[in-house]
Formats: C-alpha cells, structure tokens, sequence
C-alpha cells in the first residue's frame, strides 16, 4: 500500500521554528512536484508550499519569507522548515503530490503542528 509519512510536528511558541520531514517506502517523489498542505481546525486542507522535480520552490502568499521546502531525492524525501510561526499556522500538516493543485495519494496521518504561547 502507497504511504506517506510525516514527522517533525510540536508545540512551539509564537516566532519559533520547525522543521517537517516528509518520506515514503512505496512512492518515489522524483518525478512529481511535490508539496506540503495543512488542514486547520475546521477548515479545508490547503496548500502551502510545492516544489518541482528540478528544485523550484512555490508558496502560499501567508508562508512566503517564512516557510522553505525543500527536496532531497537521494533520500527520498522532501522538508519544510517552518521559521517565524504564528497561531493561524497550527493545523496538521501534509505532504503529497501535487497535480492541479491536489495530491494524488493518500494521505498520510499528517503531523500536527501547534503554535501558542
């Protein structure tokens, strides 16, 4: 079964730091666009940030300046590291594909990311 794994997820104060890792044994990110989503509270799941095969990263204007993605295809992987943090920033946090703006697996149990004093 294709999975998806994240970790990297806490409780961290207003303007602290964080990083995601994101991994998988079943799927090969190499060739997709990768990128990261969170689900807040009540909300739909977002995107926040992707980056392309070739290492070009994209963000959601509310990241921009604080989040970095980034990939690391000899590990198969890929990272958010998160600097900077606000409350509106706590939600659980996702990592999938992305074609046309959704993921095409998946997802993952997500790793959840708090951010309060």
């Amino acid at each position: 079964q294709e999975q998806l794994v994240e970790s990297g997820g806490g409780l961290v104060q207003p303007g602290g730091s964080l990083r995601l890792s994101c991994g998988s044994s079943t799927i090969i990110f190499a060739p997709y666009i990768m990128g990261w989503y969170r689900q807040g509270s009540g909300n739909q799941r977002e995107w926040v940030a992707l980056i392309t095969s070739s290492g070009s990263p994209h963000y959601k204007d509310s990241v921009k300046g604080r989040f970095t993605i980034s990939r690391d295809h000899a590990k198969n992987a890929v990272y958010l590291q998160m600097n900077s943090l606000k409350p509106e920033d706590t939600a659980v946090y996702y990592c999938n594909t992305v074609v046309n703006g959704q993921g095409t697996y998946g997802w993952g149990q997500g790793t959840q990311v708090t951010v309060s004093s």
